[in-house]
Formats: C-alpha cells, structure tokens, sequence
C-alpha cells in the first residue's frame, strides 16, 4: 500500500531530497512536497524522509571516541609543552601540571557526558542514529539537485544523523567548560610559571578549536573511515619522536623515569584503539591476536636503536677511512 502511494507522486530527484509524512491514516500515508528532511530524519529507498531509529554501532562509537580524544590530547601536549621546558615531553613534570592534564581529563569527561544526555533521546547516554552507507553522506551540500539547471532544490540535511553535529556539540562544551575552569585553576597552582607562559596552554585550545571545527565541519566524512590508519601512523610517528628525543636506548632507561613508561603506555593504548578500529572485533578469534602486535614498535625501536645512533656511524665511518 504504500508502494503505491509513492508511485503516483511526481518524481523526487536529487540523492538526498525526500517527502515528509504529513499524516498517517490506518496503512496510507500522505506525503508532503519533495524537499528536505527534518533533522533526525533521512530518506529511505523510496524517498520518503523516515526518523532515525537506529542506534551508533561499535565502528560509530570508535569514531566518536576518536574525536573526542582530539581536544583531550591536545590539551595535554600544550600542558605539558608550557609547564616550563619547551621540548616534546608528555606528563607529568610538576604537580601543578599535573593537576592542569586531571582537570582537562575532568573537562572533556564531564563534555561528553552532557553532549550524550543532551542528544535524543534526552536523558539517556544513548542516542539514536541514522545508518552511514557511504562517504557521500556526509555532505548531502554537494547533491542538491537542479532540475531546471536554474532552480535549486536545496535538500542538505544530516544524513548520518547525529555523527556530524555532536561532534561540534561536544567541541562546544570542552570550550566553555575550560573557560569556566582552567583559568582559576591555573591563577591559583601554576605559580611556578612565569606570567607570559601561565595562561599559554589556555591559548592554545583557542586556536586549536576553531582548527578542530573546521577539520570536522569538511573532513568528517574523510575522518571517519581513515581513522584508524591515522591513529596508527600518528602514535607510530610521535613515539619514534619521543623516544629519540628522550636518548631512550635501552629498556633500563625506560624504568629510570615513570614518565617514559607513561608515554610508552599511552602509545600502546593508541597502538590498540587504531588496531581495534580497524578490525572491528567482529571476529574475536582472528582480531583479538592482533594485539600481540601492539609493543611490536616500541621493542623494535629499543633493540635497534644501538646500531643507528649517529655518533657511532660517524667515528665506524671515520675509521673506515
């Protein structure tokens, strides 16, 4: 019946242009004109805009993980980076940085747990979800139709409802909550820093936000299947940097400082999070082995690090002249 309630209205062009439900009488619906779907809804196979039912899966969870790791991350880089020795090194180099990475922890926790209560349903720290079929999802901008090649029939809406607009939601509150929080923080602890450099790691967030909102507001659909590979790529790169940056040689000068066994497990959880996302877990049995692989770098690094230390290949290289 209502196959056939859709076949006798006029052609819906466009991907993303849908037909509302105007009213629903027994088994026959009445549509309203071809246009945009209202938010939380998207079309189905039959251009009729349908309400989101669906819940996030485990690969939607990751991909939400993952941006709301990005402004937690940052903000301990710029903790750690203004705490007083300008060099890459991660937590914790005093007690009032430490206190600052807690309450950037505190922020971006309490962030998302009102971004979730927040979002439909209201009160739940679930949320319902359209299903993300393919990259052009995420920009239905780019698919409004022309008919007429004059005319445009604007039909832009959130197709992966709420996967692109909670992320700025989120974003939101990480901002206002840090503006409420770090700067009486910071006043009170970080007195061991000199004045210009205090409030730095504050300034910081207030650049790399604006920079965080556009990167989701054009790459959310890139960000979202390269992911994982980027977590990979990133933690593999920044902790070959860290590592020869400290002279970590050797697995006793790991146990000398905790903080370089911070740093190592810390990688490791990307190391696993970027494993996991990929694989998925859909099945445990050939997956979960897969995180074996996990310290693979770090040992690599530490048992040929002795053979490619720069001085050493230069006085081999000078007595080999």
């Amino acid at each position: 019946m209502f196959r056939a309630a859709v076949d006798i209205q006029p052609a819906c062009l466009g991907l993303y242009c849908g037909r509302t439900v105007l009213s629903v009488n027994g088994s026959v619906e009445t549509y309203g004109d071809c246009g945009v779907c209202p938010r939380g809804q998207r079309t189905d196979d039959h251009k009729i805009c349908r309400e989101c039912l669906g819940s996030p899966d485990r690969y939607d969870w990751l991909y939400l993980g993952f941006m709301a790791m990005l402004p937690l991350v940052l903000h301990w880089f710029f903790i750690e980076w203004y705490s007083g020795k300008k060099r890459f090194v991660y937590p914790f180099s005093s007690s009032s940085a430490l206190l600052q990475h807690l309450t950037a922890l505190l922020e971006c926790s309490a962030a998302a747990v009102v971004t979730l209560l927040l979002s439909d349903p209201v009160g739940s720290l679930h949320i319902r979800s359209c299903r993300v079929k393919k990259l052009s999802d995420w920009y239905t901008m780019l698919y409004n139709p022309s008919p007429d090649y004059i005319t445009t029939v604007h039909c832009t809406h959130e197709a992966v409802y709420p996967l692109y607009t909670i992320v700025f939601i989120y974003y939101a509150f990480c901002l206002v909550l840090m503006m409420l929080l770090r700067p009486l923080l910071v006043k009170k602890i970080a007195c061991g820093l000199g004045r210009s450099d205090r409030f730095k790691s504050i300034y910081a967030a207030l650049y790399f936000f604006p920079i965080l909102t556009v990167l989701q507001a054009v790459g959310g659909g890139l960000l979202y299947y390269a992911f994982p590979y980027i977590i990979l790529v990133l933690s593999l790169v920044t902790l070959a940097v860290y590592l020869s940056a400290s002279e970590v040689e050797f697995f006793k000068d790991l146990l000398v400082r905790k903080k370089r066994l911070v740093v190592l497990f810390s990688h490791w959880l990307l190391h696993a999070y970027g494993i996991i996302s990929i694989s998925k877990l859909d099945k445990l049995e050939q997956d979960l082995p897969l995180l074996a692989l996990v310290p693979a770098p770090a040992l690599f690094y530490l048992m040929t690090a002795k053979y490619t230390e720069p001085s050493r290949i230069l006085s081999e290289g000078g007595n080999g002249h």
